[in-house]
């Protein structure tokens, strides 16, 4: 159960999710965001990779991850090899380069396809926001704590939340469909 500032805070939280999200779906470009959800063999445990190194991306199309202990090469290019992300890390001894092969036209309607169900998830997060708000609201009407006109501004204004944050998903949505899209 939701009140009004508990919804706004779900919501937010369902945009920022999604933001996650939007930023390791692959794009033309290079992007350290691209790499988060890589897991490196370290010290007996798997690590993220920006635990065991930094990754910049010196290049729109290269990306570069130095390694803080150089024994982790070995390790940190199976583990991108290994993450299926069509990527072929090249170690020169020192640091591990990763070009960013452009995508097909096939491959990025893929992705836009990835986006569109990413952003729906978003969108059921903040419905399911304004759902619980909505169910507060009339628990609280029923057990006579809130008159009938204030219950009504209070969905309202949850209507206009949910609003608000769906019409911010459909705007992320569109820049990074354009981002994908762009050759």
């Amino acid at each position: 159960m939701l009140s009004v500032n508990e919804a706004r805070t779900q919501m937010e939280k369902a945009v920022e999710a999604m933001r996650r999200e939007f930023s390791s779906v692959r794009t033309g470009k290079a992007s350290p965001a691209l790499l988060d959800t890589v897991r490196v063999e370290a010290y007996g445990s798997k690590m993220p990779l920006n635990q065991v190194g930094t990754v910049t991306a010196p290049e729109p199309r290269m990306l570069v991850v130095q390694p803080w202990d150089k024994s982790l090469l070995k390790a940190i290019e199976t583990a991108i090899v290994n993450a299926d992300l069509g990527l072929n890390p090249s170690n020169d001894g020192n640091i591990i380069r990763i070009p960013i092969p452009p995508l097909t036209e096939e491959r990025r309607k893929d992705m836009v396809r990835v986006l569109h169900k990413l952003a729906e998830e978003g969108r059921v997060a903040v419905r399911h926001a304004r759902q619980e708000a909505n169910k507060e609201i009339k628990k609280k009407q029923a057990d006579h704590e809130l008159s009938e006109d204030d219950a009504h501004r209070q969905m309202e204004q949850v209507q206009k939340l949910t609003d608000e944050y769906i019409a911010k998903i459909d705007q992320l949505l569109k820049a990074k469909e354009q981002e994908v899209m762009e050759v």
